[in-house]
């Protein structure tokens, strides 16, 4: 792939442009890009490099080392005053805002080729695309992902190798042109509050045709500043439904013209459902776990469905579903239910399900009793909810829950199901929201007879003041009996098997599918269940 650079410049408000050659002719004043990069060791011959601004560095240290690689030019902000001969100089105000439309020019705007949702929340984000794209090709359709935990291009789902729940702009529309290319109809989008930020603008240049709210709560302050400030940027996703036309977006999907319905997705059960239904003129539907009363319906709501009897166990959750009609909704009569069962641990999974039932439904325009069936055949996602079996007498279940709401929804299920004591183990990122630490320890000493707090992702702190934080919320636990601070996470796991018995659950928490543990000067590779796996064959369960 390869376009001139005015072809991809062309939308950007520049500042300046100068060129470091002594001759300039057209074709160095106009080289051929062939990729682009925001890393000069990623450059080569033909690159667009953007030196974008970070918090330890400036990007425009590294121009020089980009063109030496073959970069034929440069997107910068501030100031650069030696220019290395070889590339064309394109100053900007923002650097990394512009890198959102250029990637979209270079891959050809393949976004306008898919039919694609977005989903955004605290928490919940992961498994709710995972089950859109199970639900899509159970349903026979050729679609793609991007989450934190894996992806798909078209094919089946890889795991994802970085820590980043949505990349740099060139990484998703790079994704979503593969898709195109492999056919796909569909790409499902985890959309992180960083991702929908004007401040990244990753995903400025997408075309949503769908926005999910699984939920907003407490997280990300480092970054947002205020909760209001995070909400707002998250609702990013539902304004940008209005991009499109009046009810629908007119996309070219497998090369011909088609109309995707435009609509959003709210989790009714939240306070801010009314915010994000706001954000947007399309239509909105809505789901809860529980019925409702009129008043905690959001005015103008499309269409909304509800969970009933609820009941989880250790195989799964079994629940009555219902869909009620509002102004455009048009599946289900008002007051049909339909009993639906999750081979899937975790009554939570119920909220993930319903918004993944109502997003397929509505963008195939196809009754949701039809493939509410189809929700028994869907798979766990890595890391959420893993239960780690090898013939032990206790429980070991492996989860990426680390905010405190995401404690609120993990333990109280556990707590009432559980027959003997639950031995909780977790962490907290370093260099993130220090407010929430507290209330982790105090959360997870609320609902666990034994805390082990352990290692994260540390990065710049020091892991054990770290840990010393969320132990001044476990209040009512005694060091070294029933709380224990052991930051090496592989020597933590096997002390919390040691202390485990009959009837116990082992509750590992916040790494859930990762694969490092990030430390001040060094990255460890690190996976959560092999770690469990090895432990358990340590002692003899195999």
């Amino acid at each position: 792939m390869e376009k001139r650079l005015s072809e991809l410049i062309a939308p950007l408000r520049i500042i300046s442009r100068t060129t470091g050659n002594a001759v300039k002719t057209e074709a160095e004043n106009d080289p051929v890009i062939t990729s682009i990069v925001y890393d000069s060791r990623s450059a080569v011959q033909g690159s667009l490099f953007f030196a974008l601004p970070g918090v330890h560095t400036d990007g425009n240290r590294f121009i020089p080392q980009a063109v030496k690689n073959g970069a034929r030019a440069v997107v910068y902000q501030g100031i650069v005053t030696d220019f290395v001969p070889g590339a064309v100089y394109i100053q900007v105000e923002d650097a990394r805002f512009s890198m959102s439309p250029i990637s979209d020019r270079f891959f050809g705007s393949p976004s306008e080729k898919l039919g694609v949702i977005g989903v955004t929340g605290t928490e919940g984000k992961s498994t709710t695309v995972s089950f859109i794209w199970q639900l899509l090709r159970l349903a026979g359709r050729k679609a793609g992902f991007i989450s934190t935990v894996q992806y798909s291009l078209g094919g089946e789902e890889e795991n994802n190798p970085e820590h980043q729940t949505t990349p740099e702009a060139p990484v998703i529309h790079e994704k979503l042109a593969a898709m195109v290319e492999n056919g796909a109809e569909f790409a499902v989008v985890e959309s992180s509050s960083h991702g929908l930020s004007p401040r990244t603008n990753r995903l400025g240049d997408v075309r949503f045709d769908c926005g999910i709210m699984t939920n907003v709560t407490h997280e990300h302050l480092e970054f947002h500043g205020t909760h209001e400030q995070y909400r707002q940027d998250k609702a990013n996703l539902f304004r940008a439904l209005d991009k499109g036309g009046p009810l629908t977006h007119e996309k070219q999907i497998s090369g011909k013209p088609r109309s995707v319905p435009a609509f959003g997705i709210v989790n009714m059960c939240d306070p801010s459902a009314a915010y994000f239904a706001a954000a947007t003129e399309k239509p909105v539907f809505g789901f809860a776990d529980k019925a409702l009363s009129p008043e905690m319906v959001p005015e103008g709501l499309a269409g909304y469905v509800t969970a009933t009897e609820i009941a989880g166990d250790s195989g799964g959750v079994s629940f009555s579903l219902t869909e009620y009609e509002g102004d455009g909704c048009n599946t289900l009569k008002k007051g049909a239910s339909i009993p639906v069962r999750l081979r899937l641990p975790g009554t939570f999974n119920v909220k993930n399900a319903m918004a993944a039932l109502i997003a397929v439904s509505r963008i195939l325009e196809a009754p949701a009793a039809e493939l509410a069936p189809l929700l028994g055949s869907l798979r766990p996602v890595r890391g959420r909810m893993t239960a780690i079996t090898r013939g032990q007498p206790f429980e070991v279940i492996v989860d990426y829950a680390h905010t405190p709401s995401s404690f609120e929804t993990v333990f109280p299920p556990l707590r009432e199901r559980v027959k003997g004591r639950i031995i909780s183990l977790f962490g907290s990122g370093g260099e993130r929201d220090i407010q929430k630490r507290p209330e982790q320890g105090r959360i997870a000493s609320a609902y666990s007879d034994i805390v082990i707090l352990a290692d994260e992702d540390p990065r710049g702190e020091d892991p054990m003041e770290l840990l010393e934080m969320i132990a001044e919320g476990c209040t009512g636990k005694k060091r070294g009996e029933t709380l224990f601070l052991i930051p090496h996470r592989p020597e933590a796991i096997r002390r919390a098997f040691a202390l485990a018995g009959e009837e116990d659950i082992v509750l590992l928490l916040g790494k859930g599918h990762e694969n490092s543990i990030i430390y001040r000067d060094r990255t460890l590779p690190y996976d959560e269940i092999t770690e469990a796996e090895t432990a358990l064959a340590e002692m003899g369960w195999k």
